[in-house]
């Protein structure tokens, strides 16, 4: 039998102290809910925990342009208004705003990914978690859907130095666009994404019929789905594809997405999973036995997001969490109920008949029916990573060390903070 999983947790409390906006759904800050969550279930104790390094211009350049990359490092909130023209040709503005401190959000999101990559490549664990990636939609030359850094790309072309073949699994209510498209055309990636499509929902593709061009044809697979998904349509529909995807496509690692706001209640979404049905779905990939990387991605019902992320770093701990929420720097949140699952508010009426999933299930095994056998490929010798330069911790000041710890446990913006109603501030499109 297999021996316990190692697991990678990666985590940088800056992460969740940038701020998008006032009017903004993005709220970083969510990433430090889950993580005082899952600290105070003493998660931790069970994972190995890093922090990523901050990645490299010429890291995110590996996909990204290299001016892109430049621009995002120069822009700032007081410079924005000097560069209109650069601003819409990185499509820059109300979904993506310039903020302060954006590159090096980028640089820790996309470090925690392309570091979680490296640990898997290594075999230095079996499991390596980011929560703060995940932020599918961005381009090579532009932002998108609050996402500027496509962090999944870079470590999917990480992966790729050691693994002839990774499968990209996307279970966020919206269209993992970004990824699809930059794999469209090969058959060393296969991305499966499960979304609403229609209705001129964000971001408009992922339609049963888009399946890959050139070498990557059937390589990638959509699965459209309508408002009102519940829990058993979903995760039937899930696990059939999947189990039939492993099957036939053989992959050396998974990357799982598991953008949240898939769930009941989300500020965007229009499904409605539970977090149990959510997170059903990290278990079943977790079956497969085979390396996994996590990443988070949308989620606009900050406690939510905090509570399935936590729920789920315990599945792949193969723990099970008391329903009662431990006290936690960010206990308010989740009140007045201060428990693990979510109660059902109102609840959208599932659009998805069983004609209609039955239908778009033949056509995604059909789909898959043109791929005799995986794809089998030449490996050249694989490339070294990027060179990182060794810091001595010793030569470090140890007083910014202590307080860098001590901030992790104390990020929290009263701005972001609204209650009841009053947290759906605007209605925007997204991840």
């Amino acid at each position: 039998m297999k021996s316990k999983d190692r697991i990678s947790y990666f985590y940088d409390g800056d992460v969740g102290s940038v701020y998008f906006g006032p009017n903004h759904p993005m709220k970083p800050h969510r990433l430090c809910m889950t993580h005082h969550l899952v600290l105070s279930y003493d998660l931790h104790k069970k994972m190995e925990i890093y922090r990523p390094h901050k990645a490299y211009p010429v890291e995110l350049a590996q996909f990204h342009t290299a001016d892109y990359v430049d621009f995002l490092h120069r822009i700032t909130p007081d410079t924005q208004r000097l560069f209109s023209n650069e601003l819409v040709k990185y499509n820059l503005g109300e979904d993506c705003p310039v903020f302060e401190n954006l590159f090096e959000f980028c640089q820790i999101y996309a470090g925690g990914t392309i570091d979680a990559a490296r640990r898997l490549n290594n075999q230095l664990c079996d499991i390596a978690i980011n929560w703060a990636g995940g932020l599918h939609h961005a381009k090579k030359c532009e932002a998108s859907g609050f996402c500027y850094i496509n962090d999944l790309v870079l470590g999917i072309l990480e992966l790729l130095k050691h693994h002839a073949r990774v499968l990209y699994i996307d279970i966020d209510v919206h269209h993992g666009d970004g990824v699809e498209e930059a794999f469209y055309f090969t058959d060393r990636v296969m991305t499966v994404s499960f979304h609403k499509f229609g209705d001129k929902f964000f971001p408009g593709t992922g339609d049963v019929k888009d399946s890959g061009e050139r070498e990557g044809k059937f390589y990638a697979i959509n699965v459209p789905l309508k408002d009102g998904i519940d829990d058993n349509s979903f995760t039937r529909l899930f696990k059939t594809i999947i189990s039939k995807v492993v099957e036939t496509y053989r992959p050396g690692v998974i990357v799982l997405q598991c953008g949240a706001d898939s769930l009941a209640g989300d500020r965007l979404g229009c499904f409605n999973l539970s977090i149990d049905g959510h997170a059903e779905c990290v278990k079943f990939v977790k079956k497969f036995n085979l390396p996994l990387l996590v990443t988070g991605g949308g989620g606009y019902t900050k406690e939510n997001v905090a509570r399935c992320w936590t729920v789920e770093t315990g599945v792949l701990l193969d723990t099970e969490l008391p329903n009662e929420i431990p006290d936690n720097d960010y206990i308010e949140y989740f009140g007045p109920e201060y428990s693990l699952k979510i109660p059902h508010g109102h609840i959208i009426d599932n659009a998805n008949t069983k004609s209609y999933l039955s239908t778009i299930k033949v056509q995604v095994l059909e789909n898959l029916r043109h791929i005799q056998h995986a794809p089998s490929v030449q490996m050249q010798e694989v490339p070294p990573d990027f060179y990182i330069p060794d810091f001595d911790e010793d030569e470090q000041n140890p007083d910014e060390r202590v307080d860098q710890q001590t901030r992790d446990k104390q990020i929290q913006r009263e701005d972001e903070y609204y209650e009841g109603d009053n947290d759906h501030d605007q209605n925007t499109e997204d991840v």
